[in-house]
C-alpha cells in the first residue's frame, strides 16, 4: 500500500510520539537496571533464615515475570520506532486505515486501530467461550469407562 505524505501537524505529532517512545524505553531500561542492581545487592546478604530465603525467591519470581513483560514492552517500542522510521507507523495493520492520534497517544506502540482491536478482542472472547463450553460438554459427556481410565 503506498504511503501518503504526512501533513505538517501529523509530522509534529509523530515527532512527539518518537520522543515519548524513546523516553518510555529509557525509563523501562533504567528500572530494569535498578532492579538488577538491587537483586545483586540482595544476593550478597548472607545469614538469611528460611523465611527470608523463601521471600527472596518469591521476589525473584515476580521480578522475572515483570522483566519478561518489560522486555516484551521494549520489543513493542522498538517495533514502533522502526515503523516510525519506515513511514508505516500509525497505520492499522489489519484494515490499512490511519490510527487516530488519541489512540496513539494512549497506546503509542499499538498496531491496530480501535475498531480492529475490538474485533480481535471479540473474536478471542468468542473462541475462549467456545473452548470453555467444549470442555464442559466433554466433562458431562464422559462415560464411566472414561472416568475409570483417568
Amino acid at each position: 500500500m503506498p504511503k501518503k505524505p504526512a501533513s505538517s501537524s501529523r509530522k509534529k505529532f509523530l515527532a512527539k510520539v518518537r520522543r515519548r517512545l524513546e523516553e518510555m524505553k529509557e525509563k523501562i531500561l533504567a528500572e530494569m537496571d535498578q532492579a538488577n542492581r538491587s537483586e545483586r545487592e540482595g544476593l550478597k546478604d548472607e545469614g538469611m533464615d528460611t523465611y527470608d530465603l523463601a521471600s527472596e525467591e518469591r521476589d525473584r519470581e515476580i521480578s522475572f515475570i515483570l522483566s519478561d513483560r518489560e522486555r516484551a514492552k521494549i520489543g513493542a517500542i522498538d517495533d514502533a520506532l522502526e515503523r516510525l522510521g519506515d513511514g508505516t507507523y500509525g497505520v492499522c495493520e489489519s484494515c490499512g486505515l490511519e490510527i487516530g492520534e488519541e489512540r496513539l497517544e494512549a497506546l503509542p506502540f499499538t498496531r491496530l486501530c480501535r475498531d480492529c482491536q475490538q474485533d480481535l478482542e471479540r473474536e478471542a472472547r468468542t473462541q475462549r467461550r467456545s473452548e470453555d463450553e467444549r470442555g464442559v460438554y466433554r466433562k458431562f459427556g464422559s462415560t464411566e469407562a472414561d472416568e475409570e481410565n483417568t
